[in-house]
């Protein structure tokens, strides 16, 4: 239940991950161990009836059974970093698996025990009540069928239960709407691209809340549900704008949303390759974000990040609303001599010809980019430069992503949530430019990258070795091996590296290497649905 919430309660994502830990949960080693006992006592029952009786197959199960129960250690819960949230939904999802996971035991008990299926009255043709009145070969096989069951149960739970969960969405969307239809004085500004929208949208919110008051979805709450809860629930007649954070990883994703909430205001980030895996290509996902502009009304704005040949494009062939262009290298608003230091990052920004000074606690280049597409926003609502500079300074950097802490004597860049190529390499870079200690990177590795996954985690290592750390932390055996064929491109980087199973080894590795002053980047943490 936990994975089936990770994934989003996606059947296909869920399916997916049983097909690729059968082994694991599935059919667990315990349950296959019961499972061949059975198979070689039913060939013994078969081919040797009168020498091994059901009695002493009895009395096996019963001496395999009291060395698989009598130990708890098994049952101990692992750890975990995102554990189940036990919301109304999954209250609902467990209706079903209850209901099934108690039944199929309870037929076979029921047969093992009157040698008749339950309800129908229909005999075994092999029934054979040896031992205590009941038929040890079938309660056995009963029982551990039904264990093997369970993880289905939750598949088809979510099957059963998706009319039910479809009437609740539809039921709060429609909430949603009239409530916007209500305030027609509200802006709403709807943020989408492959990285850094979350980033992004806190900057708008920071920049115009100086002069305007401003709702906002929290963290990342960019799907259907998320957005129309804070519809629902936060907004009030008195704010004047509302900003959205829209995301996609299927095809019709923006279009739902925009159907909840048609933007005044567009701003794209980028085109990535986020989530390759589930559009196929790039052109898909700038298609699915370019979805964005295209629900603008007429007069509406589109902000664009003017370095993304493919978010450039976007709405060039609309005349009836405005484009605000804005880059590192391109645009009407721009940034340039990024540098930084423990305190942050510090910029130049050029709005209508005029140079301005800014800093802020971000670090990272694309984070200057997200900025200046706040600042295009900033600059459409009448916001004045000045008031944009004290704005960008007071900005805290969102949790999770290149978020510089002060762990008493030593620092962390946290860059854990949701990593990609470019945040990826970026981060790398940031970290070989701290010169106060040691520079020690913890990653997994990038997911969700399709076919192109492995290679992109190779560069991902040749980055981490041209970046000349002095340790490398690499989580997952597995999915290390890309990584470390990277950094074994460049000479003497091999021996940095360190490969451990899980974050919380890691962490305790961590423990016996650190030393104050030293420079600690965590680069992405996968859910527990990963190895």
């Amino acid at each position: 239940m936990q994975t089936f919430q990770q994934v989003g309660y996606k059947q296909n994502e869920y399916w997916q991950w049983l097909r690729e830990h059968w082994d694991e949960f599935v059919i667990p080693v315990h349950l296959g161990v019961f499972n061949l006992v059975l198979l070689i006592s039913v060939a013994l029952e078969w081919f040797y009836g009168p020498l091994i009786t059901t009695t002493s197959l009895s009395l096996i199960f019963i001496v395999l059974a009291f060395f698989w129960m009598t130990s708890v250690k098994k049952y101990n819960p692992e750890k975990v970093k995102k554990p189940l949230v036990v919301t109304s939904r999954v209250k609902r999802l467990l209706v079903p698996v209850i209901v099934l996971g108690i039944l199929f035991p309870f037929f076979f008990t029921y047969g093992a025990y009157t040698g008749r299926w339950v309800f129908l009255g229909i005999p075994f043709s092999n029934y054979n009540p040896d031992f205590l009145w009941y038929d040890i070969i079938l309660l056995v096989f009963g029982w551990v069928f039904s264990a093997i069951l369970i993880p289905f149960w939750v598949l088809i739970s979510g099957r059963i239960t998706k009319p039910i969960e479809k009437n609740i969405q539809e039921g709060f969307k429609d909430q949603a709407r009239k409530k916007l239809a209500s305030m027609p004085h509200l802006k709403v500004i709807a943020i989408t691209g492959s990285y850094g929208k979350t980033s992004t949208k806190f900057m708008v919110k920071d920049l115009l809340k100086e002069r305007f008051s401003v709702c906002f979805t929290p963290g990342s709450y960019n799907t259907p549900m998320g957005i129309c809860k804070v519809i629902n629930n936060d907004l009030e007649s008195h704010h004047q704008i509302l900003i959205l954070e829209m995301g996609a990883r299927y095809a019709g994703n923006i279009q739902e949303l925009c159907n909840i909430a048609q933007p005044d205001v567009s701003i794209v980030t980028n085109v990535g390759l986020a989530h390759l895996e589930t559009f196929g290509s790039q052109e898909v996902i700038a298609k699915e974000k370019g979805t964005i502009v295209d629900n603008l009304p007429n007069g509406g704005v589109a902000i664009l990040n003017a370095d993304d040949g493919r978010v450039a494009r976007m709405g060039a062939d609309r005349s009836d609303i405005f484009r605000i262009m804005v880059g590192l290298n391109a645009g009407e608003i721009r940034g340039s001599e990024i540098s930084y230091n423990t305190e942050g990052s510090l910029f130049k920004i050029e709005i209508d010809g005029e140079i301005f000074d800014f800093q802020t606690k971000l670090l990272g280049a694309h984070n200057v980019q997200n900025l200046l597409l706040a600042v295009g926003a900033a600059h459409h609502f009448g916001i004045r430069p000045k008031t944009m500079q004290l704005g960008a300074k007071n900005i805290e950097p969102v949790e999770h992503r290149l978020e510089l802490k002060n762990a008493g004597d030593f620092f962390i860049i946290d860059d854990a949530f949701n990593s990609n190529p470019v945040g990826a390499k970026n981060a790398v870079e940031i970290l070989s430019q701290f010169d106060s200690g040691k520079r020690i990177i913890i990653t997994p590795g990038m997911v969700e990258l399709g076919e192109i996954e492995e290679e992109e985690n190779r560069k991902f290592g040749t980055a981490i070795g041209n970046a000349d750390l002095d340790h490398i932390i690499l989580v997952g055996e597995e999915r290390s091996k890309a990584i470390l064929r990277g950094i074994s491109m460049i000479d003497g980087q091999d021996e940095k590296v360190k490969v451990v199973d899980s974050l919380f080894e890691a962490n305790d590795f961590l423990k016996t290497i650190i030393a104050p002053g030293d420079v600690v980047l965590y680069e992405n943490d996968l859910p527990d649905v990963y190895n």
